[in-house]
């Protein structure tokens, strides 16, 4: 099974020998190291890389548990740079296992690993990639510990796209399983649905749970639980840590502090399971600090660990998209705004609408509504009506489930089917 990952592919052979260390992030199991070890790896040898100036250290992989203590990684990678008129390239997995526990519980101790890594790069002729699940001890420390010498590239699972160029068919019918198992690469090497379902429900178990809990000695396993079972049941819906400690305690007959449940929010969202999209204020260009929406990076480890009983089409398909726009560079917001109506009797209300995302990229900015369809004109009206209560000049685009192609009405608002913006990350410029 090969899927190529074409925009990641790009990403590492324009950042070559850049003289930074590439921190390639992202949720395990959702092909970082395949993209490193296999697809780039396979790119440097067709160059005409020799095979032995590559240099490939798994550490999750208790063949190198040695060199999880980074003066021994230093001085293993530096017994191998034996030319100094050659270029070597080392690729380091799942480099959060060379951080101590010691390191991680006191912020104020330097991590050792980063330091290692910053004299590799002093020598000139190593080129450096590490892969990562720990958003915390790589991607927010690139630019304070690498010195401005970090260049992060975020692996997300297969998006649609990508998941649809390797099985064809009809698009309807890939796009029904893509929002049942989602893109996470090995669920297509599964033959069976119940074997797909089983794998993905094994990784919380197997896999995301054990990190969190060794990397953070978490004690209440069974509140990370039952909060990431919250989560998933709640996507496209608007909560908050309080909000989730009072449903939790009562479900358990006693009380859960909401510091605890923020507390485990983070760890999630450290260890890529989650993304957080914050309330955005159209009108008054300001951020609310609660309550979010949190969505899951993967539909179909958000379905498996719901045992698909909760199947919500329409927050299923706004969770895509949200994955979708973050996936194409965007900073994805939800968007408050407050439109005045006037009753039957002629009174005039106030009344906060919700956009569903509120999409920026530099200059750029999209407002995006998303729908299932729009089978009456009090739904249709009812899906206008944010767009429209905004008086500035970006793009207002609404995005259902059809094959329609993109055409503007006469309000301004881009209409597309989904199938085609999931397809075309060019559709929102039309």
């Amino acid at each position: 099974m090969h899927i190529q990952r074409t925009k990641y592919l790009e990403q590492l052979k324009a950042s070559r020998f850049n003289g930074q260390v590439k921190v390639i992030t992202g949720l395990r199991r959702s092909g970082k190291s395949y993209l490193l070890f296999k697809i780039y790896r396979d790119y440097l040898l067709e160059d005409g890389v020799k095979e032995d100036n590559i240099l490939q250290i798994v550490l999750d992989d208790d063949v190198f548990e040695n060199l999880r203590d980074p003066k021994q990684l230093s001085q293993f990678i530096r017994s191998r740079i034996t030319e100094k008129n050659q270029q070597y390239y080392v690729f380091l997995d799942e480099v959060q296992y060379a951080i101590s526990q010691e390191e991680i519980k006191n912020p104020d101790k330097p991590i050792l690993l980063y330091s290692v890594l910053n004299g590799l790069l002093r020598l000139g002729n190593v080129d450096l990639y590490v892969t990562g699940s720990n958003s915390k001890f790589l991607s927010k420390d690139v630019m304070t510990e690498f010195r401005g010498r970090g260049d992060v590239i975020h692996v997300l699972p297969l998006s649609f796209k990508e998941y649809y160029s390797y099985i064809g068919g009809e698009k309807a019918e890939a796009y029904e399983q893509y929002a049942m198992y989602g893109g996470m690469p090995f669920t297509l090497s599964k033959q069976s649905d119940e074997k797909k379902g089983q794998y993905l429900s094994s990784l919380f178990t197997e896999v995301y749970f054990k990190d969190i809990i060794e990397r953070y000695n978490v004690e209440l396993h069974d509140v990370l639980s039952q909060l990431t079972d919250n989560l998933c049941s709640s996507i496209g819906s608007l909560t908050n840590a309080n909000k989730i400690s009072r449903t939790l305690s009562s479900d358990r007959g006693r009380k859960i502090a909401s510091e605890t449940i923020a507390k485990y929010i983070e760890y999630l969202l450290d260890s890529y399971l989650f993304k957080e999209a914050k309330r955005f204020d159209v009108k008054g260009k300001h951020y609310f600090q609660y309550p979010n929406k949190y969505y899951c990076t993967d539909i179909g480890l958000r379905n498996a660990r719901l045992n698909f009983r909760q199947q919500e089409e329409s927050h299923i398909m706004e969770n895509i998209i949200f994955n979708e726009l973050v996936g194409r560079g965007y900073c994805v917001d939800v968007g408050v705004i407050e439109i005045t109506e006037t009753t039957g009797e002629g009174k005039r209300l106030q009344k906060q609408c919700e956009i569903d995302f509120v999409v920026h990229s530099g200059s750029s900015k999209y407002y995006i509504q998303t729908a299932l369809n729009l089978e009456s004109e009090m739904k249709k009206k009812q899906e206008l009506r944010p767009l429209l209560g905004i008086n500035d000049s970006f793009k207002k685009i609404l995005i259902t489930k059809t094959y329609a192609k993109p055409w503007t009405d006469e309000k301004g608002i881009l209409h597309v089917g989904l199938y085609q913006f999931l397809l075309d990350e060019h559709c929102l410029t039309l």
